[in-house]
């Protein structure tokens, strides 16, 4: 066991877990955060997915002895974020949720693509997104809504 310090949604937080333990079990047992899914455990899902250091990150094979100062970004706290709050807008807005249990990951991934190409490809969007998996396939709802959160980004609407 070993004592670590690390910044979740903007707040400083302290954990005693083993230094193996990945991410993904300190944000949803320790921290009781349980937006973030668990859903393969390999990183082959992306329904773990978070931001560490800005970067879309499978929180399930990262173990929280390799986050060092870099700051972590869940689905509770990407609301916060001007292009986050755009994603969540057009998820809703294009009805994409059916289970939902994808979708933290989803958007967390969508943000990610469109805080490094505002203005996405449909090949930036399978080239960024082609990992997540959406058991429902509601696809074409995700990629209508990364367009539509796109477009509001553009129209300076984050």
């Amino acid at each position: 066991m070993a004592t670590f310090q690390l910044t979740v949604n903007g707040q400083r937080r302290e954990v005693n877990v083993d230094p193996s333990t990945p991410l993904l079990w300190v944000l949803r047992e320790d921290l009781k955060m349980t937006g973030t899914k668990f859903g393969c455990g390999i990183s082959a899902c992306g329904a773990c997915t978070v931001h560490v250091g800005g970067v879309a990150t499978r929180s399930c094979i990262v173990p929280i002895s390799h986050i060092g100062d870099r700051p972590v970004i869940t689905i509770e706290g990407i609301g916060n974020d001007a292009v986050g709050r755009v994603v969540q807008d057009a998820w809703v807005d294009q009805d994409v949720v059916q289970c939902g249990y994808c979708q933290s990951g989803q958007i967390m991934a969508a943000c990610a693509l469109l805080k490094s190409t505002s203005r996405p490809t449909d090949q930036n969007i399978e080239e960024s997104m082609g990992g997540n998996l959406c058991r429902c396939g509601t696809y074409p709802r995700i990629r209508a809504a990364i367009k539509s959160a796109a477009a509001q980004i553009n129209k300076g609407g984050a």
